[in-house]
């Protein structure tokens, strides 16, 4: 058995439970575990340990009202009012219980897409989130899908990552939504935060918190750059077609997981047609 702190990232154990992360930053699990979103979705509850109002990050699936309570009685235990509902982006697992959660709490949900706004302020690249004394940073992260976003919180030398990097794995390039060079830009943007604002802890939509954030990042940059001469030596050999693709070069991988990978591989498709390394790109 590989020890888990030896992965890349160093992931903070095999599994997934809710509690406390950080000194400002407690997950509390929703029980939708499936392949595609590992042990389940992590809801963040985010907020400075002297304040007594706090910001949930990602309430989850809509379907699970009983997690929507929990995540609301979790940070009633602490002492906290949730006075600020945030989107990393519209992904069901992340984002379908934000209306009913600010329903449940009467609070505003801020998101890129306007479409999953409940309020009149949305969020954009270089907007800061300040509530009880909590700063939080957005970072725009496009390329898993168009609207995803970041957080980065300075004071614990961490960053909320949804599903732009994950606790165990990679994550996919959802085309035709996703595309792989705003993810391969995004990536290189998560690396400069560790490099020159010093962060050290990922706290992802899924799978365990990881205790360093540039191996991840460095090692998500490098799965990336050996799927693409994958994609890349399977077109020159004759696999064509996406579906062809997905079945040779992601041969080692659970079928369940194809019509995922699927997308990586139209995304990756798509990027190395449009820098004319195989036929079909613009003209």
């Amino acid at each position: 058995m590989t020890d888990a702190a030896a992965l890349p990232g160093r992931p903070r154990g095999a599994a997934v439970a809710s509690g406390r992360a950080t000194p400002r930053a407690y997950n509390v699990l929703a029980p939708n575990p499936s392949a595609m979103t590992l042990d389940g979705t992590n809801t963040w509850i985010v907020a400075e340990p002297d304040s007594d109002l706090a910001v949930v990050i990602d309430p989850g699936p809509l379907l699970d009202e009983g997690h929507l309570e929990a995540v609301a009685a979790t940070a009633e235990r602490m002492g906290k009012r949730i006075a600020l509902t945030l989107l990393t982006h519209g992904h069901a697992d992340h984002a379908a219980g934000a209306g009913r959660f600010a329903e449940l709490t009467g609070t505003r949900v801020r998101a890129l897409d306007p479409a999953l706004r409940l309020g009149d302020e949305g969020l954009a690249a270089g907007d800061v989130v300040r509530t009880g004394g909590l700063e939080l940073r957005v970072v725009p992260t496009p390329g898993h899908t168009a609207d995803s976003l970041c957080f980065h919180l300075p004071a614990d030398r961490a960053v909320l990552t949804g599903d732009t990097i994950l606790g165990r794995g990679t994550t996919v390039v959802a085309h035709p939504d996703g595309r792989l060079g705003d993810y391969l830009d995004s990536l290189r943007r998560l690396r400069s935060l560790t490099v020159d604002d010093g962060v050290r802890t990922v706290l992802p939509g899924h799978g365990p918190v990881l205790d360093d954030a540039q191996g991840a990042v460095e090692f998500y940059l490098a799965h990336r750059a050996h799927r693409l001469a994958q994609v890349e030596t399977a077109v020159e050999d004759g696999y064509t077609t996406p579906e062809e693709v997905v079945a040779h070069v992601y041969a080692d991988v659970d079928r369940s997981l194809w019509p995922a990978a699927e997308w990586s591989v139209r995304a990756q498709l798509e990027y190395l047609q449009d820098h004319g390394l195989i036929p079909g790109g613009p003209e």
